[in-house]
């Protein structure tokens, strides 16, 4: 892989306590990405004030008149449901977000698999998210939109069930958002077996729940072997106000990954 092709963006998420208070609307959140330098933005899409047509145009005009293309959208999904109708809430709200990465000129969304309710298996929850991504595969394409399902545990907290997963799918469609810190155990391990399904890619500073600092060289390599040259999308988590740390962050992993 030749340097340089990595691309560092960053979440909207990282600016989260800004966002739901008000302090910063979507457009102040570009307009930062602009200023640190980096080359995307990642629109979680939790605190939009209206999901009118115009207002997402209006947010993709912003971005391209930044520069900066928007590298996923992203809305928060729970699969893993024995009851029928709660999975279909969850599918129309995946059509939805489809609607509005679409609208946003979005090329993936990320979504989440869920967490395994008590007394059910494994096999029950992953049978669940299966028959819900293959209810949504169709729409994404006919949106030009891929899912991407995040390793946010539950039911993805290891890469051999993400992997199973996204093969029993077995559509172009549904992919992975890898999230580098949320692979508690044998990190790097999960990294190399999730990256070649993955689409979009979350930096965290460190491991979940672990506080230890993850090593971006070892990633780099892991990256490079494997042939991913997509975004970097930093999902700042720390304590530190993400005005000060995410242009710190940025500005190390531009220094790993240039």
């Amino acid at each position: 892989m030749n340097k340089g092709m990595i691309k560092i963006g960053c979440a909207a998420y990282s600016y989260r306590d800004y966002l739901k208070d008000g302090r910063m609307k979507y457009e102040d959140f570009i307009k930062e990405a602009h200023k640190i330098g980096l080359d995307g933005v990642e629109l979680t899409l939790y605190w939009l004030p209206t999901k009118d047509k115009s207002y997402l145009r209006e947010l993709k005009r912003v971005a391209l008149f930044h520069g900066l293309p928007i590298s996923c959208a992203g809305i928060s999904t729970n699969f893993c449901t024995p009851e029928a109708s709660e999975r279909n809430k969850a599918i129309e709200a995946v059509k939805e977000g489809l609607e509005i990465a679409y609208e946003l000129g979005a090329p993936c969304l990320r979504v989440f698999g869920g967490y395994i309710p008590e007394g059910s298996s494994e096999d029950e929850a992953i049978k669940w998210v299966v028959e819900s991504a293959n209810a949504c595969v169709d729409y994404a394409e006919d949106k030009g939109v891929v899912l991407a399902m995040e390793n946010h545990g539950g039911i993805t907290a290891r890469a051999n069930t993400v992997v199973k997963i996204v093969e029993t799918v077995n559509s172009p469609w549904f992919r992975v958002n890898l999230d580098l810190g949320n692979y508690r155990e044998s990190t790097y391990e999960e990294i190399e077996k999730t990256i070649p399904y993955a689409v979009h890619v979350h930096a965290k500073v460190s491991i979940a729940d672990k506080g230890i600092k993850l090593d971006y060289n070892k990633i780099k390599e892991i990256f490079e072997s494997k042939n991913y040259n997509g975004f970097v999308s930093i999902e700042y988590e720390e304590k530190e106000d993400p005005k000060i740390g995410v242009p710190k962050f940025a500005k190390y992993l531009f220094d790993v990954f240039r």
